[in-house]
């Protein structure tokens, strides 16, 4: 990491995951009414969390304890989201190649948030007031 990054924003992994959740929210809006409080509902709230828990790691940075923390929740959330898209596969919602294009995406997130997990150190500081 040699530029410095002054917002979530700015992390490749977090423009990932908003990229994802905003695919997953419109195919999602192609699912069965049925499945709007289940299925579609779980979906984009766990594809959501992976951007909201690297917002709270960011801010939560200058413990590094704390910031590893947060990546985890991402990554658990991100690794729940291929659980739904195996699930909407199953039932049909999807077909296969576009549950292997997002599959592939939360993958590249979870490769992502697992080096930050592995070095956090050029993430965590504390910031300057």
């Amino acid at each position: 990491m040699t530029d410095r990054i002054d917002s979530f924003h700015e992390l490749r992994v977090y423009q990932a995951a908003f990229a994802l959740q905003q695919e997953i929210f419109v195919i999602t809006k192609t699912f069965p009414k049925d499945e709007m409080y289940s299925l579609t509902d779980q979906m984009r709230r766990s594809s959501r969390a992976i951007g909201a828990n690297l917002a709270e790691a960011w801010q939560k940075r200058r413990y590094e304890q704390h910031f590893v923390s947060k990546l985890t929740d991402a990554d658990s959330e991100q690794a729940e989201t291929q659980h739904w898209l195996d699930t909407a596969l199953a039932c049909h919602y999807i077909d296969a190649p576009i549950h292997q294009k997002l599959n592939q995406k939360c993958q590249e997130i979870g490769r992502m948030l697992g080096s930050m997990i592995k070095t956090p150190q050029p993430f965590c500081h504390r910031p300057q007031k």
